[in-house]
């Protein structure tokens, strides 16, 4: 008996696209895949919901196209995506060279990832205020540190700003969920706090890393917000992200950097309060060219988001800034949750060589939320 895997690419090429299906198979058993001309394929069996679920990445096939792999046992010869815990973080390596480092300890404000390392192995991410003198590194808003998420107002606490009174993100527990060949996972447990201590929140969050090529590295990431302890209000400012980035000084729109929308939108006056499914930031860095795209997901509320994006640096996704974005003060973004229940968000972060057309940004996009279709069957 022979385990078949079959994809179908549907209307789109696919080119380093990462691929799941549901299986029978163990948690953590040792699999590969092997294509018709004997290309083997790394695969990984990991947890989804409570079941076990298979994750290969695709290498490159053109649209409207059906291939099968044959399911082999024992895992691809390759190094993969490993975690290493310590010191109140997390290096995240793809293929035994640091990508990212995740930082959750009782020293900052609010968990975050730095550095995030780029095609050329060049820093994609501000540095300041982690490493506080770089040279031509702008010193301002020091309470955006790379890769984050925070609100300047939950129930009237501001997360976002870090001045003399704020409210703090405080992380619980970070937990490796897996490691292996095709991606890894990382989940939090968080406190959201007012200035003066009091809970006002929970958060789940998680990070998946893919084991793609230097060229274009991917990071998705899910947060479910929960009223715990209380009936919760997102309120509405334009002073936050629920999925954050400051990109590398080198990059900044004021300068060489470019802003870029799924409308085709060009720069912060175009794209600044607009809403869009995605939107990219690219610019250079030593050694060339490279972008951020920040994917909105389509079950996430008030999609296709809002984008807070700045020349100097910033891109976020704010989905509840109604009234700064349409210039309205009678417009009202903020939303409640009432206490037990919660809130979800998805998004899928690309880390891309090149500029946003030379990454074909547009079609990993589609990757994203019209994947290939994955089928398993005995032959």
């Amino acid at each position: 008996m022979t385990t078949k895997i079959t994809v179908k690419t549907g209307l789109h090429a696919r080119a380093h696209c990462p691929v799941s299906v549901a299986c029978a198979l163990p948690v953590g058993q040792a699999v590969s895949l092997k294509a018709a001309d004997g290309t083997v394929l790394p695969a990984q069996v990991f947890e989804q919901n409570g079941a076990s679920a298979l994750a290969f990445v695709i290498d490159s096939l053109p649209a409207k196209t059906e291939v099968s792999y044959e399911l082999c046992d024992g895992a691809a010869p390759v190094a993969g995506v490993t975690l290493k815990q310590h010191d109140e973080q997390i290096d995240v390596l793809c293929g035994g060279a640091l990508f990212t480092t995740l930082h959750y300890g009782s020293k900052w404000a609010k968990p975050f990832l730095f550095p995030v390392i780029g095609p050329y192995g060049s820093t994609m991410t501000r540095s300041y205020p982690m490493i506080p003198d770089v040279a031509g590194e702008p010193k301002d808003h020091p309470h955006q540190k790379s890769f984050w998420t925070a609100w300047g107002d939950v129930n009237g606490t501001n997360s976002w700003e870090e001045k003399t009174a704020f409210g703090t993100i405080v992380c619980k527990d970070a937990r490796i969920l897996e490691n292996g060949p095709v991606r890894a996972r990382i989940a939090l447990s968080c406190d959201w706090l007012s200035e003066n201590g009091s809970k006002l929140m929970e958060e789940e969050r998680e990070y998946v890393f893919y084991m793609l090529p230097a060229s274009a590295r991917a990071v998705d990431m899910s947060v479910r917000f929960k009223a715990t302890n209380c009936p919760v209000t997102f309120g509405d400012t334009k002073e936050g992200g629920i999925c954050s980035i400051r990109v590398a000084s080198s990059m900044d729109a004021s300068g060489a950097g470019t802003i870029v929308n799924s409308y085709g939108a060009v720069g912060e006056s175009e794209t600044w309060g607009k809403r869009a499914e995605w939107c990219d930031y690219y610019g250079p860095v030593p050694g060339g060219t490279v972008g951020i795209c920040i994917m909105d997901n389509p079950t996430n509320y008030c999609y296709p988001t809002y984008w807070h994006v700045r020349n100097y640096g910033l891109m976020t996704a704010n989905p509840f800034g109604l009234s700064y974005f349409l210039n309205d003060k009678k417009a009202n973004g903020s939303l409640s949750i009432a206490q037990g229940t919660g809130v979800d968000f998805r998004y899928r972060v690309l880390f891309h060589a090149g500029c946003c057309q030379h990454a074909g940004v547009a079609t990993k996009y589609h990757d994203y939320v019209n994947p290939p279709k994955v089928t398993i069957a005995e032959a």
